[in-house]
């Protein structure tokens, strides 16, 4: 068997390896498959899922039966790579069960359990306060990522549907991330980056939110103005909706030149999301 730490990445692309001994599936089905079966562990995947995942609402005749194959296949892969028969693949890696599949490897690392860990522990630092352990906390949990998520990998709807979920926990991650150096008083340093993610993100609400406050911070309040008014006009153009209120009071603090936005511009605004994903 390979010696070396299991090692399994989904952000960025798909990858499985025993040490230095790469077992990733080659074929766009079996990878699509396990990808699946990555992001759900440790929970059984109903084959309806697969199937699903993999045909949307045309699964041919055969569906059950070329599941089987892709599964088999994956089995065939894994077992090679660990110097084992196929048998004990199917008995102690990829396991039928309760009508699914369930991947449960032996311990190693996997980018995305790493990432949510510590995006957790950010969170919780952030809400209690000790914003150099949160920014520390976050910063090392968003450097993980290798690049977009499985961005070698054909998904489905299913698939897509937790891919979307994660990006969106990326993007809290980092807004959170953000808001902890403002805390810090890195006001100077963000700019730059918001300005990039202001353009990435052209209705996310929170960066554009972010990026007011980090201008005004800078003594920059004619160019914060001047970022509200961009994306009010975006938001009325595209979605014939007004900024949200939280925007809006923001807004109102630049053009008085209210000193909550020095000292405490977190009481000007929620949490906000983008009026729609960008």
């Amino acid at each position: 068997m390979p010696t070396g730490e299991l090692a399994i990445s989904v952000l960025g692309p798909l990858s499985i390896k025993f040490g230095n001994v790469d077992v990733t599936p080659t074929a766009p089905k079996p990878r699509q498959v396990l990808a699946l079966l990555l992001i759900n562990m440790p929970k059984v995947v109903p084959v309806d899922a697969l199937v699903r995942e993999l045909w949307a609402e045309n699964p041919p005749r055969s569906a059950s039966t070329t599941l089987q194959t892709y599964v088999l296949q994956l089995r065939k892969t894994l077992a090679r790579g660990l110097q084992k028969d196929t048998s004990y693949v199917a008995e102690r890696l990829l396991m039928t069960r309760h009508g699914g599949y369930l991947l449960n490897p032996p311990l190693g690392t996997f980018d995305l359990q790493e990432f949510e860990r510590l995006a957790a522990k950010g969170r919780e630092a952030f809400h209690a306060g000790d914003y150099p352990r949160a920014s520390a906390l976050l910063r090392s949990a968003l450097q993980i990522w290798q690049g977009p998520m499985l961005v070698d990998v054909q998904p489905g709807e299913i698939l897509e549907a937790h891919m979307i979920r994660i990006e969106e926990l990326r993007l809290s991650t980092l807004e959170l991330r953000i808001r902890a150096d403002l805390a810090l008083g890195l006001h100077h340093e963000v700019v730059h980056e918001l300005t990039a993610l202001t353009a990435l993100h052209p209705l996310h609400e929170s960066f554009h939110a972010l990026l007011m406050i980090a201008l005004c911070q800078s003594g920059r309040r004619p160019h914060a103005l001047a970022v509200y008014k961009r994306i009010r006009n975006t938001l009325v153009s595209e979605l014939g909706i007004e900024p949200s209120h939280e925007l809006q009071n923001l807004h109102r603090a630049a053009l008085t030149a209210d000193s909550r936005l020095e000292q405490m511009p977190w009481t000007l605004m929620a949490t906000g999301q983008p009026a729609l994903a960008s």
